[in-house]
């Protein structure tokens, strides 16, 4: 596996199909503002890393990332990927995640409108959750310990297949704050 350590990288698709590769203590930023980095890759790592630009992670599979940072303008940072697994990492762009398979989340906190769209098999455990039409679409999920603040929580999906236990903590102005405690 090959190792990029203590690099910043600014340009349009800077690793663009990249395999076996294991990324630490990067930056995505910069003047070029460019934007997919990680595009079409398979294999991946990525640990201790700072995201400030557009789309990321998109059409990805076999990605672990972990400790790393996603800001507000880091939007839509994992499409139509398979294969995620993203440990305390913080998720603060708008559609962070999106047609996504085969995704699990831990110690994370998430910041993001529309996020988790469509997803198809997601497990989040440990997670803070802060979102606007949370998981709509989304198929295949299991929650342990989430701690979720937004409205239209899990629009048309099919919530008679989603078997989680819910303790609605405070309902106001159509804000639902919700720890959604055990799977069943």
């Amino acid at each position: 596996m090959q190792m990029i350590k203590n690099k910043t990288f600014d340009e349009e698709r800077a690793l663009y199909a990249a395999q076996n590769l294991f990324v630490q203590d990067c930056a995505f930023d910069g003047p070029a503002d460019g934007e997919s980095a990680f595009k079409e890759c398979s294999d991946i790592t990525v640990d201790h890393c700072f995201f400030n630009l557009r789309y990321p992670f998109w059409h990805d599979n076999g990605l672990k990332l972990t400790n790393s940072e996603m800001t507000g303008l880091c939007r839509a940072s994992l499409w139509y990927s398979e294969n995620v697994e993203i440990n305390d990492t913080k998720l603060h762009g708008i559609k962070a995640l999106r047609e996504c398979a085969n995704i699990k989340m831990r110690g994370c906190d998430i910041i993001s409108s529309e996020f988790g769209w469509s997803v198809r098999g997601i497990t989040m455990e440990d997670c803070i959750v802060s979102s606007e039409y949370f998981m709509m679409r989304a198929e295949r999920m299991a929650f342990r310990h989430v701690h979720m603040k937004g409205k239209y929580s899990f629009n048309t999906s099919p919530i008679p297949c989603l078997k989680i236990v819910c303790l609605i903590q405070k309902m106001h102005f159509g804000t639902q704050r919700i720890l959604l405690s055990e799977t069943v």
